[in-house]
């Protein structure tokens, strides 16, 4: 099937594919510190094994990343 991810065109081998299963195939190393975005709509990270992919879909993973402000 052929996705769009990160804003970019692949071909995954698959025919179905949950999120989760995604994540392990992009090799997502710490799934829980990652927001999913699936034709522009954020997904609940309980859903991640239910819902499956389709061909064509737009997937954007979203890291987050703490930080802080410098001192003056």
């Amino acid at each position: 099937m052929k996705l769009t991810i990160n804003g970019n065109l692949e071909t995954i081998d698959h025919e179905k594919i949950t999120v989760t299963e995604l994540l392990k195939l992009k090799n997502v190393e710490v799934p829980q510190m990652v927001s999913v975005e699936l034709n522009g709509e954020i997904i609940d990270q309980s859903e991640y094994e239910k819902i499956q992919i389709k061909d064509s879909d737009a997937i954007e993973f979203l890291y987050f990343m703490g930080g802080g402000s410098f001192g003056i």
